[in-house]
């Protein structure tokens, strides 16, 4: 049985939780009380061969192996290794929790579209919600040891309602090597598209609908079989708390030391810490050993057969006695109200004097200057607001219009906008923004143009030449677009084959 403490806990007080030290069933007590007089019975025989069975010489060879076994301790990350193994233990015990077929979906999708009054369509009801139970109880059979008990054999499940005895020889007859908690789930769907052409089911669309919520639940019974098949590597189980608290009984022994070496602990013959080191690690341990299968019955086990008896009844009750059975409808009691107002008691009506949660800024206080609270329109041709300093550090200029992006075909295209630039002038009607943003364009091409096009004409020309041909640059005052001009024909002219 689940044991829930859930209102014991439900307002933080001062104590709150001391009320629960002292619960013995699903406690850490009832859990690790065994394992934990073992470790003291192994201790204290430890400590009294120690200090009564051995010799001298054998008292110094024990105290160098407890003191390699004390050193040794902090090289097992114990709380890692522990911690992590937990983590995946508990996550794995809800996937579980979450995992167990619930019929209250798929019996609202067949008390709203399979329909009929009569005995007819009572029965077809009733037998498409029996197959949906029949296939958990199956599959919770095979995994719940509490569940296994109650339904041994398929007699008992022939008696306790779910299946009938036609159905357990057609069960019965069908032989597979594997779990056979499908079955009942195929004889669903051919159940459903048989009342779909004899018109219980009105349109395709509602049978999609009963079809889709029938296999998410027998997915989930899948999930369960999946997880009762595949467990958690065993070397998790087999190497965590044992081993370390393996070297304590011999490393944490207090020992008696001659008189000319250091004792640096009083002989306390109880080791306190130990043994608090010892409750907490191994019943971390237990917990998860509690919860790797929670099919079973122990304490804090699920209650699989409780959940067998509430779905059984809830679901039969929604697709027969439920079906079409509606209270009568009227005008509701706010009827000619604006706003609806409930009710309070006086032990909850101090919580109407709290104002409602509007939003994390809704009370922030704004700028009381009304320049800055003035709107204007974005325009493109507004002044950029940079940041001259970050700017430096973080402004790069962009390799669209570096000209070591660009191939030969684009040297017209920037001949083209040296050109505008010299003469002044951009095609008409486009916007001053575009021709600003094109200047500065043109200002890093000239820069990188520059830089290639002497590098290219100082590798293509000989030593003389490329004196002379720089000294003439220089001396002649001519425009930009002039030079570059002469570059490029300098250079085609340089990468034609001589004679």
């Amino acid at each position: 049985m689940t044991i829930s403490y859930t209102l014991k806990v439900a307002n933080a007080r001062f104590g709150g939780f001391s009320k629960l030290l002292f619960r013995w069933k699903g406690s850490i007590y009832k859990l690790l009380y065994k394992e934990f007089f073992v470790f003291i019975v192994l201790y204290a025989s430890v400590s009294a061969i120690y200090r009564y069975l051995l010799n001298e010489h054998q008292k110094r060879l024990f105290e160098k192996v407890a003191q390699y076994c004390n050193r040794s301790l902090d090289l097992i990350p114990l709380s890692f290794v522990l911690g992590f193994y937990v983590t995946l233990i508990v996550n794995r015990w809800w996937a579980q929790y979450t995992s167990i077929p619930l019929p209250d979906q798929l019996m609202c999708v067949i008390s709203s579209n399979v329909h009929g009054r009569d005995d007819k369509g009572r029965i077809l009801r009733r037998t498409l919600i029996r197959y949906a139970n029949l296939s958990s109880v199956l599959i919770l059979r095979s995994v719940s040891t509490r569940v296994l008990k109650r339904f041994p054999t398929m007699d008992h499940i022939v008696e306790a309602g779910f299946m009938t005895q036609d159905e357990r020889k057609m069960f019965e007859s069908l032989h597979s090597d594997f779990n056979k908690y499908w079955i009942p789930c195929v004889w669903f769907t051919n159940l459903a598209a048989q009342a779909r052409r004899d018109g219980r089911i009105r349109d395709d669309v509602a049978l999609r609908l009963l079809i889709d919520e029938l296999n998410l639940y027998r997915s989930k019974c899948s999930m369960l079989f999946h997880f009762d098949w595949i467990s958690i590597p065993l070397v998790y189980t087999q190497v965590t708390v044992y081993s370390f608290f393996a070297f304590c009984v011999v490393g944490r022994q207090f020992l008696q030391l001659p008189d000319g070496e250091k004792h640096e602990d009083l002989d306390m013959y109880v080791p306190l810490p130990t043994l608090l080191q010892f409750f907490f690690y191994a019943g971390w341990l237990k917990v998860a050993e509690q919860i790797i299968n929670p099919f079973g019955e122990d304490d804090d086990d699920f209650e699989t057969n409780k959940l067998i008896d509430r779905n059984f009844q809830v679901s039969l009750l929604s697709v027969d006695d439920m079906y079409q059975n509606l209270p009568p409808t009227g005008k509701d009691k706010y009827w000619n109200e604006t706003t609806a107002q409930l009710p309070y008691t006086m032990a909850t009506v101090a919580e109407t004097l709290k104002p409602s949660f509007m939003g994390s800024t809704f009370d922030m206080r704004m700028n009381d200057d009304p320049e800055q609270n003035q709107q204007v329109d974005a325009s493109p041709s507004m002044n950029r607001i940079q940041t001259p300093l970050l700017t430096r550090f973080f402004t790069a200029a962009s390799p669209a219009v570096s000209l070591k992006n660009f191939g030969k075909g684009n040297r017209s295209h920037h001949t083209q906008l040296l050109r505008l630039r010299t003469e002044g002038t951009f095609p008409a009607g486009s916007p001053s923004f575009y021709r600003r943003e094109e200047l500065d364009t043109v200002g890093r091409i000239d820069e990188e143009e520059m830089e290639d096009d002497e590098t290219m004409l100082n590798n293509s020309l000989t030593p003389n030449s490329r004196k002379s041909n720089s000294a003439e640059i220089k001396r002649k005052d001519l425009p930009l677009i002039t030079v570059v001009e002469a570059l490029d024909d300098s250079i085609s002219i340089s990468d034609q084959p001589s004679v």
